[in-house]
């Protein structure tokens, strides 16, 4: 690039720094951006489209076209060219735009005399925020420092809206980080708090776009990434002799900042005149544009080490984003674009409720939260963009709503729904040592599930017989490394002995779909739930398992053992699991080590196939346990990652209920016990109905144990499993609206 160039794209950024520092209304800066670009690159025209919600552009500036059209034409994400670069959030260079596919006529803007057109998207960080449009009447494809010159002007657009730069009377963009906003999300854990939020990985404000002084932002680099080099190379001096796999990671981000062809890209952006943290951002966004766009798992994850890197350099150069000296809020909701079981462990009890951007409901940080007992959010998008450290936060975890900076009328009905569930947990803990008996004489054996040490003074403080479901796949999810024998010997041995006599059925290693262990290759399937997972690996790699169960033995030490194998789909399968028992039995048993009294060996039914086996895998397991998450998404067909779909199916249809009534039935005629296990356990209505089908065990988490028991020992289950069939007599196709009344009738 000439320096001649390079001079013109300093004074363009010179020229638009003094634009945005007079004392102008939000809507006059827009105007003169665009009035400003149009002269600076010699068009006709220059127009600046925003979102005014996730799906709608609004013309909010322009130079050329119609001033009529202001705030009034408005497109689809997706419509006409200006839509087709919000959806893809690309640049479209075109010399005549009319015959492009997808063009879009806007007769009230005037624009049909324009034949070039160069539209690029205004967005931070992967935050689309709208299109910057130059045309032209002169058929003509714009240069690559004409495309880059507009591509700063948008960026520096993007920048100046973090920092309430177009606020004012007639403002297009709002004011950031300081309007209240609702997240719609996912429920990950049920129950409300209330806080402040703290930001598992704060982010950085850019408030210097514009260099004034090039070499000075060079100079400030440079040292940067020297810096972070130098952090780099510590971090692998401490880890040359531990986690391999860590090793291996930090090796990678090495490679990276020694990367002279990065390095290189953000000194071009420098020299044109762009500030250094803008530059660096400037890189980040184009490497998370290419995330969204790569398919092989290997590059996508180098394309997140370097944004990983990029927020280091960027705390370097702005001191920002750090969280050392500052202090935990005494009330802190956790804010995470997502993050692995052992971080969120290490902020233990001290959170009051946590917020991902992804995730997802039966992720290993669902888990932990569940153990936790504080409220989860999943799938809140860009919330970690919006809020800030401090910001007062509502988390619904019932509803999967997230209110940040919620005005006085929020603020006044969340404080009174928090303030019921409080009431309804002292009279739920009144409950916790009368037994779970209907009033027609049925005692529901009420268990809780758990997966770490935390969980377990919910034993006695929740009122649980015992625990029906002991997952052991987090004490693997939460290291760098395979854990040892031993490791896990003395785990489970605590576990047993937190339980005081109390029965604890360990499930062997669920791993596979969502739950990838760090140190493992991860296999990219097309359908990860239904594929390579829990007892498929377990048989696959069975040295895994093996060591799991001779874990086992070990932490029993005499006492009674009861162990159930996940997803199980057919006789073959346990079959195969049960021998590999017995092999981990015998083996103990010759090097000495004292055995368990007494061995229950079961199996989780998540698939349908199962309820179908023969009669011989009904007599030979020693119980089953129904895994009602994965049973129903599969039941269905839908996925219950899926927002779109998850919802849509009730396990109160009459479909699903005659179901599992069936196993209900079959596990009767066999004595084998039985129990339902899974989120619709812990919801006291659908409680109340497996209990009228036929269940006399039920697991869940520890808080449901009160409200479910509270309801079953106020209801008569003989009656109700009368209205469940005949509701299903009728040929309706959910019970839950007739329960419902029946309910409301007995008060």
């Amino acid at each position: 690039m000439s320096e001649q160039t390079e001079s013109e794209s300093r004074k363009l950024l010179g020229r638009l720094r003094d634009t945005l520092a007079r004392n102008v209304e939000g809507q006059a800066r827009l105007d003169q951006i665009t009035q400003l670009t149009a002269r600076s690159m010699g068009t006709e025209v220059c127009s600046i489209y925003l979102f005014m919600d996730d799906d709608v552009l609004e013309l909010c500036a322009t130079q050329g076209l119609n001033p009529a059209a202001v705030h009034q034409t408005r497109m689809r994400l997706g419509e006409g060219l200006v839509g087709r670069v919000a959806s893809r959030g690309r640049v479209i260079n075109t010399p005549d735009a009319p015959s492009e596919d997808g063009f879009r006529y806007m007769r009230e803007t005037g624009e049909e005399i324009y034949s070039s057109f160069l539209g690029v998207p205004i967005q931070r960080l992967g935050k689309n925020l709208g299109v910057l449009v130059v045309q032209s009447k002169t058929q003509r494809e714009y240069s690559a420092d004409e495309v880059y010159a507009l591509e700063v002007v948008a960026m520096v657009l993007a920048e100046m809206t973090e920092l309430g730069a177009f606020l004012g009377e007639g403002a297009a963009l709002s004011a950031q980080h300081q309007k209240p906003v609702l997240f719609r999300g996912s429920s990950g854990q049920e129950g409300a708090a209330e806080g402040h939020a703290w930001l598992h990985e704060p982010r950085v404000v850019v408030t210097n776009p514009i260099a004034d002084d090039p070499h000075r932002e060079l100079e400030r680099l440079i040292a940067a990434i020297e810096q972070l080099q130098v952090g780099v190379d510590k971090l692998l001096e401490a880890t040359a002799d531990g986690d391999k796999e860590q090793f291996k990671i930090l090796e990678v981000y090495r490679m990276f900042t020694n990367s002279k062809s990065w390095l290189r890209r953000m000194q071009e952006d420098i020299s044109r005149g762009l500030s250094a943290e803008a530059a660096v951002e400037k890189e980040q966004s184009q490497a998370r544009a290419r995330m969204g766009q790569v398919q092989d798992a290997y590059l996508r994850e180098r394309l997140s080490d370097l944004d990983d890197l990029s927020n280091r350099l960027l705390r370097i150069l702005t001191n920002q984003g750090t969280q050392q000296g500052l202090e935990l809020p005494k009330d802190p909701i956790l804010i995470a674009r997502n993050i692995g079981p052992a971080e969120l462990l290490e902020y233990g009890r001290k959170l009051k409720g946590v917020v991902l951007e992804h995730g997802s409901v039966g992720s290993h940080a669902a888990i932990v939260a569940r153990a936790l007992a504080i409220p989860l959010v999943v799938h809140a998008r860009r919330i970690s963009t919006e809020a800030l450290n401090g910001d007062h936060i509502m988390v619904d975890g019932d509803q999967g709503f997230v209110h940040l900076r919620p005005d006085d009328q929020v603020v006044s009905a969340f404080r009174d729904k928090i303030a019921m569930n409080a009431k309804a947990q002292v009279r739920y803990a009144s409950l916790k040592d009368k037994p779970a008996i209907t009033r027609c004489g049925k005692e529901i054996i009420l268990n809780m599930n758990a997966g770490l040490m935390a969980d377990l003074p919910s034993l006695k403080e929740s009122g649980a017989y015992g625990v029906g479901l002991f997952r052991t796949e987090l004490q693997f999810l939460v290291r760098n490394r395979m854990p040892k024998r031993m490791e896990l010997a003395e785990i489970y041995s605590r576990v047993l002995d937190a339980a005081k006599g109390k029965r604890v059925a360990f499930r062997t290693l669920d791993i596979g779909s969502d739950k990838v262990l760090p140190y493992m290759t991860p296999n990219e399937e097309p359908n990860p739930a239904l594929g390579w997972r829990a007892i498929r690996v377990g048989l696959d790699r069975p040295g895994v398992m093996r060591m799991q169960l001779q874990a086992l033995i070990r932490a029993a030490n005499g006492r009674p053992l009861t162990i159930m194998f996940p997803f199980i789909a057919q006789l073959g399968e346990y079959r195969l699991a049960r021998a590999e028992m017995e092999k981990a039995w015998r083996r103990e048993e010759r090097l000495g080590h004292q055995l368990p009294e007494k061995l229950e060996v079961g199996a989780m039914l998540e698939t349908p196939s199962l309820a179908y086996a023969p009669k011989q895998f009904f007599e030979e397991v020693n119980f089953l346990s129904v895994g009602g998450n994965d049973l129903k998404q599969f039941f269905f067909a839908a996925d219950r990652e899926n927002e779109r779909v998850r919802r849509r199916y009730d396990v109160l249809e009459v479909s699903f209920l005659s179901f599992l009534e069936n196993i209900v039935q079959r596990c009767f005629k066999t004595s084998t016990p039985l129990s339902f296990c899974g989120e619709d356990a812990g919801r006291p209505i659908e409680a109340l109905c497996l209990a009228a089908i036929g269940f006399r065990t039920l697991s869940m988490r520890p808080a449901s144990i009160g409200p479910v028991k509270a309801l079953i020992r106020r209801c008569n289950v003989d009656e109700l499993s009368e209205i469940i069939r005949q509701e299903r007599d009728k040929g309706e196709q959910s019970v839950r609206p007739a329960v419902i009344e029946w309910l409301r009738k007995q008060n």
